[in-house]
This record gives C-alpha cells, sequence and structure tokens, in this order.
C-alpha cells in the first residue's frame, strides 16, 4: 500500500490489532508541527471494520490524556477506515530506536499505566497492553491501539483478542472469557514491566511461529518472576499479577515505577 486519502505513506510501523499502522508524510491540511505522522488502517471492510474503527475512535474522543497518542484525523476512502496520529520517533519497548535506560524504561510504563488510569475512569479497558503499544518519547512514554479497547458494562465479556504476540500479556482470566476489567490492565503491565526489565516473558519462551503451541503453553503454565529481577521491580510485578483483588490501580503502580525511576 502506497498510501490512503491524501496521506503518503514512507513505510511500515508494523501491525496493530485489526490493522496496519504506516509512517506517513503529513499532508498540508493538517495544523500540525510534524513533517511526518503515523497512520493506521483498520483491517477489513464493511460493517466489522466499521464498528472497529469507531469504537477505536469513541475511545480516543472519551478520554483526554497526555500520555496517550494524540489522535489528527479519521476517514475512510473505498470503504477502508483509517486514522492518523502523532508519530513518535523513540519507537516502542518492543523496538526502540536505541536501546532505553532502567530509568527512561520505568518512566515509560509508568505513563502507560497513568494512560490506563485516565481510560479505567471513562469505563474503558485497553485490553491490549504490551511492550509494542508503549512508545517512547523524551521524558517518558504514551500508550497507543485502541484496537481492542472496550467500555465497561455489565455482563460484558472478551469478544476478540489480539494477535498471538499478545497473548503473553493478556491476563489469563480474560483468555478464559472472564468479565474485561480495569485489573486485567495492570496485569499487562506488569507483565510488560517485567519483559522490559528482563526481555523475556512470564512464560519464558513461547513457539511464537504456532499459535496453538503457544495457547497450549499459557493455558497450562503459571507465570513465573524471573528470580534475578531486581527486587524492587519483582515486588511491583507480583503486585500487578496476583489475585485480582489485592492488585495495584492503574495509577498506583504508576507512582510506584515513578519513583523507582528517580
Amino acid at each position: 500500500m502506497e498510501g490512503i486519502a491524501d496521506y503518503v505513506f514512507v513505510r511500515s510501523l508494523g501491525a496493530g490489532n485489526h490493522g496496519e499502522f504506516y509512517l506517513a508524510k503529513r499532508p498540508e491540511r493538517l495544523p500540525v508541527d510534524a513533517e511526518h505522522v503515523a497512520v493506521k488502517v483498520v483491517g477489513g471492510t464493511g460493517q466489522d471494520a466499521f464498528r472497529r474503527a469507531t469504537r477505536e475512535l469513541k475511545a480516543f474522543a472519551a478520554v483526554r490524556s497526555p500520555f496517550l497518542v494524540t489522535l489528527y484525523d479519521a476517514g475512510q476512502q473505498g470503504g477502508v477506515f483509517y486514522y492518523s496520529m502523532e508519530y513518535l520517533p523513540g519507537g516502542s519497548l518492543a523496538r526502540p530506536s536505541e536501546p532505553p535506560e532502567r530509568g527512561t524504561t520505568l518512566r515509560a510504563i509508568a505513563c502507560a499505566a497513568r494512560a490506563a488510569q485516565a481510560l479505567h475512569e471513562e469505563g474503558i479497558v485497553h485490553r491490549d497492553i504490551r511492550p509494542g503499544n508503549v512508545l517512547l518519547t523524551g521524558d517518558g512514554g504514551k500508550l497507543s491501539d485502541l484496537g481492542l479497547s472496550q467500555v465497561l458494562m455489565p455482563g460484558a465479556t472478551v469478544t476478540g483478542m489480539g494477535g498471538i504476540g499478545s497473548v503473553e500479556f493478556t491476563d489469563p482470566a480474560l483468555l478464559q472469557g472472564d468479565t474485561p476489567t480495569p485489573a486485567g490492565d495492570v496485569w499487562s503491565l506488569g507483565a510488560t514491566l517485567h519483559w522490559a526489565a528482563t526481555g523475556a516473558g512470564l512464560y519464558g519462551e513461547l513457539p511464537t511461529h504456532d499459535a496453538l503451541l503457544t495457547l497450549r503453553k499459557v493455558y497450562s503454565s503459571r507465570p513465573a518472576v524471573n528470580p534475578g529481577l531486581e527486587p524492587e521491580v519483582a515486588d511491583l510485578v507480583h503486585a500487578c499479577i496476583g489475585d485480582e483483588s489485592d492488585r495495584l490501580t492503574a495509577a498506583g503502580l504508576a507512582d510506584r515505577l515513578y519513583a523507582l525511576a528517580m
């Protein structure tokens, strides 16, 4: 794909939930002081794509937070939906432009936790917090990709999940069909923190080349914190992935991460 509407794509930035992200030249009509923007092209066409696109846009519209990526524009061309947002050249925790230092990593996850808290206060869960969705900035980070976001409603259950790479960052209760809650996002923040601090997931190495084997290992294993992890960080991870009733709030996690990053 070379572009959409008046956005000229420079290169792919990778896949997200139900879509692909691209680096694009900023159209002159956008009143933004930036040479490039990021564009998400929502996968599929028809009613399913429309519902996915409107769900994401409603979540962005409902929450105003400096810790969420800034949305610029949205539209449709030939039945394909897209939206554009700020481009952060620092990359993500999963694909940083340069290896982040310890303090940078902790602040980035703290910022993602602040963004999650803002979503939770509006009755929204993100449902796909992982290293690839924690973008790096000069003073912290921002949370991206609301493709699986869901408004909390009585009786709501998971209606979809991200790619197989998201499984190890998903609260096991959600994988089993439990009702999404803010505590599930906190679990994902803890798993992201563990991965960023150790380079490994809570389930060890997964056979991600085979979705069935990956799911089987996750379902049959208990998440385990690396024994070599820095004690203060290990305590935080445990506080995120323990019993739901005992978990930190996203705001509480952010406060403790900021303190550790100092």
